[in-house]
């Protein structure tokens, strides 16, 4: 929503730099009963990119609508758990002439102007690169996906595919996701666990998981 209407929004720079987040993972993990703190900031961040980028590749897919997603101009507020309750956009964005299909060019806005910024943040409280674009990854193939994509293997989404983006620049979603061919289930499977089963009482993502071990819990 808009940022003047977003109850409790804080600037996102501000919520990283003045410990905002820090106490947001404090009050998780108090909530959660967690003990791992790299499994805290890794579900937190699941929350944080699904909330970004699924409404924004929504709006671009569907109704041509570009929000406007630069970190340095978005706000977020919180549920009482800590966890990401919604983002705050300072104006409705553009309506653009035709509905951006192509997949590198649907997520450029989000990958040129916010997802790194956030990505370095949550490096610094000790969550790997590759996990955060991992976690960001799942909810981009999902939107994608849900909005005309084809699975992640197919021959027009290759943004878990290609290693280099449109402007040769490292692509960080290269590899992120496999689309896989089991019992004659398509199945998508991540290349770096999200490290949830660390959380008591938090289900397993199943076929979706990295690690074979936690595919199907006993």
């Amino acid at each position: 929503m808009l940022s003047k209407a977003l109850a409790g929004g804080v600037p996102l720079p501000a919520f990283f730099r003045e410990g905002g987040f820090q106490r947001a993972i404090d009050r998780y993990a108090e909530v959660s009963g967690a003990s791992d703190r790299r499994a805290v900031v890794s579900m937190w961040s699941l929350y944080y990119f699904s909330a970004l980028s699924i409404p924004y590749l929504l709006a671009r897919r569907l109704s041509g609508q570009a929000l406007p997603v630069g970190f340095e101009e978005m706000t977020i507020a919180l549920e009482d758990n800590g966890l990401p309750r919604a983002f705050g956009v300072p104006h409705a964005g553009t309506i653009e002439s035709e509905v951006e299909t192509e997949s590198f060019a649907a997520v450029g806005p989000l990958l040129e102007h916010h997802l790194g910024e956030a990505v370095m943040r949550l490096r610094a409280c000790g969550i790997s690169a590759r996990l955060c674009w991992n976690n960001a990854a799942v909810y981009i193939d999902y939107a994608l996906r849900l909005t005309g994509g084809a699975p992640s293997g197919g021959p027009d989404l290759p943004l878990f595919a290609h290693g280099t983006l449109p402007d040769g620049g490292v692509n960080p979603f290269c590899g992120c996701l496999s689309y896989l061919d089991e019992e004659g289930e398509k199945v998508a499977r991540r290349k770096v666990c999200c490290l949830r089963y660390m959380l008591p009482g938090i289900p397993s993502c199943g076929k979706l998981c990295a690690l074979p071990s936690q595919r199907n819990p006993q």
